[in-house]
């Protein structure tokens, strides 16, 4: 079943002359890990803003088509429960702070959608572990690091467990080891939660190994979607449209087309290390 699904949409900011999406087809599936791609300007924050209606509750605009969540156009919603449906975590994290300390940041949504006490706390019990921001809790959110940022900000909305959950480039500003950091909160969310996430990503190395399906934007339209490995298997249109996919994806793309290899592309380096030792191991016996 599809969760979201836009028909024929189309946004264009006021004072633009070129539409930011136009004529958007998509379905993403209830309980898949979504994976959107494509250079800067092709519409991928105003895809997600798109979902969870601050496009167009708070932006400018000419909005043609429909965006649907649950079955019902997003227009429809009040803003409040659309935001119990839909979480979002920007690329700022200090954008989505209002609190003085990061346990009332992350209590401060609970609160919002009226849960008890005795609520927040088991939802603190699990959110807090599994994001590891328990030695911040008495620390301001806007004092602690970039990594820990984007953990605080992940866990606020994590605590109010919406249905879909909407990351817009969460590890653009961190350093790799935070970034593995987030990617690994997310797997176990897919794992453990078999949540609705879709991630709006620059950086693929931590991304493709958990996503089920990838989209491509290119200037405001689907290039391409697909599951993970057919979509990396169409390279001659991921690199048409300035996408460069992980290094290890690529080398065995060119050598499956070279026909040095035959088989799936590798999603992982622990994937693409095992199957390079195996092809070296055939070389030398042969």
């Amino acid at each position: 079943m599809a969760i979201i699904r836009f028909e024929n949409y189309v946004w264009k900011y006021t004072q633009t002359e070129v539409p930011a999406l136009k004529g958007i087809n998509l379905e993403i599936e209830e309980g898949t890990f979504v994976g959107i791609i494509g250079p800067n300007g092709a519409g991928k924050t105003t895809l997600a803003y798109s979902i969870n209606g601050l496009i167009p509750s708070q932006y400018y605009g000419v909005r043609k088509g429909h965006v649907y969540v649950m079955g019902k156009e997003v227009e429809e919603y009040r803003s409040e429960d659309l935001t119990e449906i839909v979480g979002v975590v920007f690329s700022d994290p200090e954008a989505q702070f209002t609190a003085m300390t990061v346990e009332d940041e992350v209590v401060f949504g609970m609160e919002n959608i009226g849960l008890s006490v005795d609520e927040i706390r088991e939802r603190l019990a699990w959110v807090v572990p599994l994001t590891k921001i328990g030695p911040l809790m008495d620390k301001p959110p806007y004092e602690v690091s970039g990594g820990q940022k984007a953990r605080v900000a992940l866990a606020s909305v994590l605590a109010m467990t919406p249905k879909v959950l909407v990351l817009d480039e969460p590890t653009s500003m961190l350093d790799p080891i935070s970034r593995k950091l987030v990617f690994e909160v997310l797997a176990q969310l897919k794992q453990e939660q078999h949540s609705t996430i879709v991630v709006i990503e620059h950086n693929l190395e931590n991304l493709v190994p958990l996503a089920d399906r990838m989209v491509l934007l290119y200037e405001g339209e689907v290039a391409l979607v697909d599951d993970t490995e057919r979509f990396f298997g169409q390279m001659d249109v991921l690199l048409k449209c300035d996408v460069f996919p992980p290094g290890a994806i690529h080398l065995f793309y060119k050598l499956l087309e070279s026909g040095y290899y035959q088989g799936k592309l590798p999603l992982t380096l622990d994937e693409a290390a095992a199957r390079l030792r195996a092809l070296m191991d055939n070389g030398r016996k042969q």
